[in-house]
Parts: structure tokens; sequence; C-alpha cells
């Protein structure tokens, strides 16, 4: 059975204002190298779906959250079979207790489309 891999809808708006902010501070090449290391540091998971350790901060919710990190980001994922699912790219230079609001709204979006 094949892993697939989706992006929620605020896990790829954060891609993009990611993208957006280093495109005007720094410039649209160092913005897509880092961008560009996110997606390559998910693709992991099509053949190790347990990469990430489990995020304590999201341990209250049903799903299975765990996490990969890249440079300043901790990319939140869940499985259920074979999908795994991008719930959030989180700047980890934040206050870590604002996970669970971002990864809580990444849930709501992906569930209502």
């Amino acid at each position: 059975m094949e892993i697939r891999i989706e992006w929620s809808e605020l896990s790829e708006k954060q891609l993009k204002d990611i993208f957006d902010y280093y495109s005007l501070e720094v410039s649209s090449r160092i913005a897509r190298k880092i961008i560009n290391r996110i997606i390559d540091r998910v693709s992991i998971l099509k053949s190790n779906p347990l990469a990430g350790p489990k995020e304590e901060l999201l341990s209250g919710y049903p799903e299975d959250f765990r996490y990969l990190v890249e440079s300043n980001y901790k990319i939140i994922y869940w499985q259920i079979e074979n999908l795994i699912t991008i719930a959030s790219v989180f700047d980890c230079r934040q206050n870590p207790q604002k996970i669970v609001p971002a990864t809580k709204k990444g849930i709501l979006l992906k569930n209502s489309w």
C-alpha cells in the first residue's frame, strides 16, 4: 500500500507565508531553498511514516500527531492508514504553546473539505 501525503489548507498557507516573507526580506532564491528543504524533509515520510517523534503538546487530540524538524520549522503531521496529512508548518522561534491553536485550526480546515 503506497503512502500518500497531503498538505492541509493551513500548511499550504504557512508555506506561502514563509516563501513570501523570505522573498521580501532576503531573496526569492533563498525562499525557494527553504520551501524545497521543508518539502524534501516531508518526502521521507513515504518510506518511513513514523520517522518523527510524537508531538506531546498535541497529545490530547485523537490524531496521533508527530513532527519533523527542518531548520526553524516543525512540520506537524498525522497518519490514517496510507494517508499522511501535514497539519501545520510551525516556526519554532514562536512560543510553543501556539502550536495547539494553529494545529487545531489546520484540523478544522481539513475536516471541512
